[in-house]
């Protein structure tokens, strides 16, 4: 059967590649296949669950790449799972007695829908596994073809997902400016905290490419402008057992010697021990539709603010999140070269009726395809042996520690 409309949402948080994916998913029809019809629902699962869409028009289709010059997702967001009945429910999205995914199916065959682009990360992709299970089982004729967003990086099996070069580029870019805060005070602790649930690449990559940036400028020691005063002292990952104790001696001497102390974590970090900690003292943990913690709630940031400041000796604590400045960035050169031969593949197995999400998968040499949905599982974890990590930990002083599991 030929493909004569195609539905496209973006779900999830942000990350710097839905726009970029956008424009390379119109691009790509309109070069490949002109007639099919492009549809997109607003704020993604909410708009698919609500019948909310618009028709992407041929004026649209002519000025498409404006996107790639913006981030953020000009169709809009949002956290829907369509198995959690009961926060659907809640929401508004459907009425009592109904399935979400039977909602979902509906509407996508009412609206004449032939392929559903997802573009978003593991909980996005996973929903739509879940959808594409319930088309195939219930006899639906569809494909859903889907791209896979999170700065995070921890998608299995695949290599690479989009946006988070461009947030790492973007989050070192931030604390270039953050760091010159240790100005304002005497020994100042400045904790730059980082996204990344589960896994820890986003932050080491942030440090890794703010490193670059550091070999590239010129100082001026004698007048206390010191590489050693802008550099990362520490980087704190949930991937690595972390010796508070030992490490707070080591950041000591490092505050005693330059009078300031720089520390990257991750979002992630700690948060079992902070939970516990919350658990006990009888508070609630707040947790979003897919159960996640919500993280802004737990602050893992100054959590480790708190651990280390009396312990090194701060004057003064400075908390930094560059989550929501790196998410929303356009994407760089980088990572639209990816995401434009994601979203030509994208095309082609959905004109080829192959569901799956498009990515370079691990587990067959790095091949870019179709990925099976049920292969795709989020909280893939950052291998810390990679030797670039092990470099720039050992360029800081700090001992890599041991190597935790993350489950998934």
């Amino acid at each position: 059967m030929a493909t004569k409309r195609v539905a496209l949402l973006t779900a999830g948080g942000l990350a710097p590649c839905l726009s970029s994916a956008i424009a390379g998913l119109v691009e790509r029809y309109s070069a490949v296949a002109p007639e099919v019809e492009i549809i997109c629902y607003r704020s993604g699962y909410k708009g698919l669950l609500t019948g909310d869409s618009f028709v992407v028009t041929e004026e649209m289709r002519e000025r498409i790449a404006t996107l790639y010059a913006h981030g953020g997702s000009p169709i809009g967001n949002s956290r829907v799972k369509l198995t959690n009945v009961k926060d659907c429910l809640k929401r508004g999205l459907v009425q009592e007695g109904q399935d979400p995914l039977k909602v979902a199916a509906d509407r996508l065959a009412a609206d004449g829908v032939d392929v559903l682009h997802t573009i978003g990360g593991d909980d996005t992709n996973t929903t739509a596994a879940d959808l594409a299970a319930y088309l195939k089982q219930n006899s639906y004729d569809l494909t859903v073809v889907g791209l896979p967003k999170t700065i995070d990086n921890d998608v299995f099996p695949i290599k690479q997902s989009l946006g988070a070069w461009t947030a790492a580029e973007e989050g070192a870019q931030y604390f270039a400016n953050v760091v010159a805060e240790h100005n304002a005070n005497p020994r100042m602790l400045i904790v730059h905290e980082v996204m990344g649930r589960n896994c820890g690449w986003l932050t080491a990559y942030t440090a890794h490419v703010y490193n670059d940036y550091l070999h590239e400028m010129d100082f001026l020691p004698q007048m206390g402008l010191s590489r050693e005063r802008k550099d990362v002292h520490a980087i704190f990952i949930p991937e690595m057992e972390v010796d508070i104790q030992a490490e707070a001696t080591r950041l000591r001497s490092v505050m005693d010697d330059l009078d300031c102390v720089n520390i990257f974590i991750s979002e992630g970090a700690g948060v079992d021990t902070i939970v516990k900690e919350m658990e006990a003292s009888g508070q609630a943990v707040p947790r979003d539709a897919f159960g996640h913690v919500k993280l802004d709630a737990v602050n893992p940031g100054k959590w480790f603010a708190e651990q280390f400041a009396d312990m090194i000796g701060a004057e003064k604590v400075l908390i930094q999140k560059s989550g929501y400045f790196s998410r929303a960035a356009a994407s760089n050169a980088d990572d639209i070269e990816l995401i434009k031969a994601c979203c030509d593949l994208a095309v082609d197995s959905a004109l080829k009726q192959e569901s799956g999400v498009v990515g370079e998968d691990e587990d067959q040499g790095n091949v870019l395809r179709a990925i099976e949905f049920e292969r795709i599982a989020g909280g893939k974890p950052f291998d810390i042996d990679q030797p670039w990590f092990e470099e720039l930990l050992e360029a800081l002083g700090q001992p890599k520690g041991a190597k935790l599991e993350v489950e998934h």
